[in-house]
């Protein structure tokens, strides 16, 4: 089970940093000069993501895009967040199947 919490928060870390470097892009679209922040996420092994930000190699905003990245950290925060409320509901029924 432990793996699996790690997994899911490395999951609910990429999203937070999706989150914030979208809001990050949003706030600073109509900065002169302003290079946009891109998130790389790649798979482990073993399970789980590492992530990371580079900067986009010319200036300009891409509204539409931050948007949606925006709402994909969203769904991808959830989605690991009830990972781990799965994993502690089972981990409750087990615990009461051998006590």
């Amino acid at each position: 089970m432990n793996s699996l919490t790690s997994i899911a928060l490395s999951g609910l870390q990429g999203a937070q940093l999706r989150v914030a470097s979208a809001g990050h892009n949003i706030a600073n679209a109509m900065t002169p000069g302003f290079r946009r922040q891109l998130v790389q996420q790649q798979a482990v092994d073993g399970g789980g993501v590492a992530t990371a930000i580079d900067r986009a190699a010319t200036a300009g905003d891409a509204l539409a895009e931050d948007l949606v990245m925006l709402k994909l950290g969203e769904h991808l925060f959830k989605a690991n967040l009830q990972v781990l409320r799965t994993r502690d509901r089972l981990l409750g029924t087990l615990l009461d199947e051998t006590a």
